[in-house]
C-alpha cells in the first residue's frame, strides 16, 4: 500500500471533507457528530467556501477550515486544529461571534439570526476529562434551562482515542480513527467493519490524493509550513519561560533590596531613637512615616 498521506492536514482535510465532489462525505461525517450529540441529523448541505485547485497551501493566509450551511439556514464552521496554540477556547468564541454577528445586514431583525455551530477537531489533549467528543450549549447553570440554542460548540480530541477504549461500532470513532492517521493497522480495523459508503469515499479520496503527485507536493508544502510555525510556538513559548524566569529573579533581587533598605533604616532609626533626636530630625533622616516611628518606639520599649 502506498505510503498515506495525514488526512489531519489541513490541505488534505478540506481536499476530502470540503471540496464539492465530496459534499456528501462532510455530510455523513456532519451526521454522525450531531448523532453522537443527540442532535437532530442534516438532510442537505451547502458549501459556502469549497475548495479550489487556486487555493494554495503554499499561501499561509489560506482558510482551510469549512464553512457549511444547512437546508434550514444554520451554520457549521469545521476546522482542524494540529497543534495547541493556546487560547483555543477565546478563539473559538470570537469566530463563532464574527459568524454569528455576520449573518445581519443593516436594518435587519435579530430574529433573523439562525444558529452557528463550530467544531473543532484537536490533535491534542484539551478538556479534563477521558471523553473524545465534548459539545458546549449556553444553559443556566441550576435548572439546565437553555437561554437560546444558536450557539453549539465542539471539540473532538482525537489524541484521546487509545488502542484500549476504542469502540468500532460508534459511527464518530470509526470518522475520527480515519482522521487520526491511517497505519496498516488502523486501515485493517476499519476495513473489518461494514462502512457507510461516504467513510469508504473519504478513504479512496486519501488513496488517490497519496499517489498523487501535484497533491503529494501540495501537503509536503502544507505540511512544511506547520512544522515552521509549530516551531515558532514553541519557540516564542521557551523564549516567554525564559524571560519570565529572568524577570522573576530581577523581581526577587530587587524585592531583597527594597527589603534590606528598609531594614536598614528601622536599624537607623532605633539608633537615633537611642541617641535622643527628636521625630521630625529621624522621619526626615530614614525616610519613615511617624506610624512607623511610633511602631519602632513601641517595639524598643
Amino acid at each position: 500500500m502506498t505510503e498515506l498521506l495525514d488526512p489531519k492536514n489541513d490541505y488534505v482535510f478540506k481536499r476530502i471533507f470540503g471540496s464539492e465532489e465530496n459534499k456528501d462525505v462532510l455530510l455523513a461525517f456532519l451526521n454522525q457528530t450531531f448523532k453522537n450529540a443527540g442532535e437532530t441529523l442534516l438532510t442537505e448541505i451547502v458549501l459556502l467556501n469549497p475548495y479550489m485547485d487556486k487555493n494554495t497551501p503554499r499561501d499561509k493566509q489560506s482558510i482551510l477550515d469549512i464553512h457549511a450551511k444547512t437546508d434550514k439556514g444554520k451554520l457549521i464552521n469545521v476546522e482542524m486544529q494540529l497543534f495547541n496554540q493556546y487560547d483555543l477556547e477565546k478563539r473559538t468564541l470570537f469566530y463563532w461571534g464574527k459568524q454569528y454577528s455576520g449573518q445581519l445586514l443593516e436594518g435587519e431583525r435579530y430574529s433573523q439570526l439562525k444558529k452557528c455551530v463550530a467544531i473543532n477537531i484537536v490533535n491534542f489533549n484539551m478538556l479534563a476529562n477521558d471523553q473524545y467528543h465534548n459539545v458546549f450549549h449556553l444553559r443556566e447553570d441550576h435548572t439546565d434551562i437553555s437561554l437560546t440554542d444558536d450557539i453549539e460548540i465542539h471539540f473532538m480530541e482525537i489524541s484521546k482515542l487509545k488502542d484500549n477504549n476504542i469502540k468500532m461500532n460508534d459511527g464518530l470513532v470509526r470518522w475520527l480513527l480515519f482522521l487520526k492517521g491511517i497505519t496498516k493497522s488502523s486501515w485493517e480495523a476499519l476495513m473489518m467493519h461494514e462502512l457507510e459508503p461516504a467513510l469508504k469515499k473519504a478513504m479512496s479520496v486519501l488513496e488517490f490524493l497519496s499517489q498523487d503527485e501535484q497533491a503529494r507536493q501540495q501537503y509536503e508544502a502544507r505540511q512544511k509550513f506547520l512544522r515552521d510555525e509549530a516551531s515558532m510556538i514553541e519557540g516564542a513559548r521557551e523564549e516567554g519561560l525564559k524571560k519570565g524566569l529572568e524577570e522573576g529573579i530581577q523581581k526577587g533581587i530587587e524585592e531583597g533590596i527594597k527589603e534590606g533598605e528598609a531594614e536598614s533604616r528601622r536599624k537607623i532609626a532605633i539608633n537615633m531613637l537611642t541617641l535622643g533626636l527628636d521625630q521630625e530630625t529621624i522621619i526626615k533622616a530614614t525616610g519613615l512615616t511617624l506610624s512607623e516611628l511610633e511602631d519602632l518606639k513601641k517595639e524598643k520599649e
